[in-house]
């Protein structure tokens, strides 16, 4: 029977050893907390995805003096009607 030693007065290889006998996995529970992004915060990738999607940029014609803001270009029309034409 081996003499009791408080852990406390171990010496650090003896502590590592009890240490590691104690530990034990996880499993198959992952511990990390993990919650639902808020809809109110700022999404930069949500910001900035009008560079992807050439559709919502707004087309600038200018005639004379005036300007006018289109959605899109009337050769992008053409080009996505024919397109879901064809799908």
């Amino acid at each position: 029977m081996e003499k009791f030693i408080p852990y406390g007065k171990l010496s650090k290889k003896e502590k590592r050893k009890i240490d590691q006998a104690k530990r034990q996995t996880w499993g198959q529970l992952n511990p990390v907390t993990r919650k639902p992004q808020s809809s109110k915060a700022y999404n930069r990738r949500k910001a900035q995805s009008w560079k992807r999607d050439s559709s919502s940029v707004p087309f600038l014609r200018c005639v004379g003096r005036f300007c006018i803001i289109d959605p899109l270009p009337k050769s992008d029309y053409n080009a996505k009607a024919t397109l879901q034409r064809s799908s």
